[in-house]
């Protein structure tokens, strides 16, 4: 198991679930109002718009927390947030790409920055790291939602490029360009997903120990914490056994 989902599946059993899921509607929302106010209102008529909603629903974002959301973004006192990317290498060489919306790049960059400092690592340029990942669209599903070979035959079926399954979830990937032919087409084979979005997928994983595995943990998490930092993606790979104690 590696990078983000690593570090999810690690959060959510030291029982961080209350707090991460307030911390998520919020940034959903934020992503929601922004695809808003780059594009139609609409979502029928706005691609972006249209995948912030799905994947809002599908972490069961209450209705009417969307539509303030979509709103908002027709306010005279809506933000003006800004999409930034931030790159680097943390702890043990790992690489890391950091999302963020911003209403001030300033003050985004230099938290960011002294992130990856406190952590022994260094902040890089845009397109530093980011040639190691691929930008693909990440569909998750429930384990109930069938067994390995009935999400195999659906994904293959949809146009997906890869499925991963485990007693956690089903990942399934593809092209980034066809995350909303392919969502649809699994969900009516399985029904709502439990997350759908575009992310970057490391090409590479760089095995890391147990105290590196912490401390690559703790960069995400001060990261993740941030109100700015929309996603965090990092290719470091851990040991079942490193996992075990780290989920203890």
């Amino acid at each position: 198991m590696a990078g983000h989902s690593q570090f999810k599946n690690i959060m959510h059993r030291k029982g961080r679930q209350d707090a991460v899921r307030s911390k998520m509607f919020s940034k959903l929302a934020r992503e929601i109002t922004v695809a808003a106010k780059m594009g139609a209102p609409d979502p029928a008529m706005n691609p972006r718009l249209r995948l912030a909603i799905q994947n809002a629903k599908s972490q069961s974002m209450p209705k009417d927390n969307i539509q303030r959301a979509v709103n908002k973004a027709s306010g005279g006192d809506s933000e003006n947030y800004e999409e930034v990317r931030y790159e680097g290498y943390g702890p043990g060489g790992v690489a890391v790409i950091v999302e963020a919306l911003t209403d001030n790049r300033n003050r985004t960059a230099s938290t960011v920055r002294a992130a990856f400092t406190k952590s022994g690592g260094a902040l890089g340029e845009t397109g530093s790291v980011g040639f190691m990942f691929d930008r693909v669209g990440e569909i998750i599903y429930a384990p109930e939602a069938g067994d390995a070979d009935a999400i195999m035959e659906a994904a293959i079926m949809a146009g997906a490029e890869d499925v991963t399954s485990s007693e956690d979830e089903h990942v399934i990937i593809c092209a980034f360009e066809d995350i909303g032919e392919v969502s649809n087409a699994l969900e009516e084979a399985l029904g709502e997903a439990q997350s759908i979005k575009a992310i970057w997928k490391p090409q590479t994983s760089a095995p890391v120990d147990e105290d590196k595995a912490q401390s690559v943990l703790k960069l995400i998490a001060t990261l993740d914490d941030d109100d700015d930092v929309q996603n965090v993606y990092a290719n470091f790979e851990v040991s079942d056994e490193v996992m075990a104690k780290l989920s203890a």
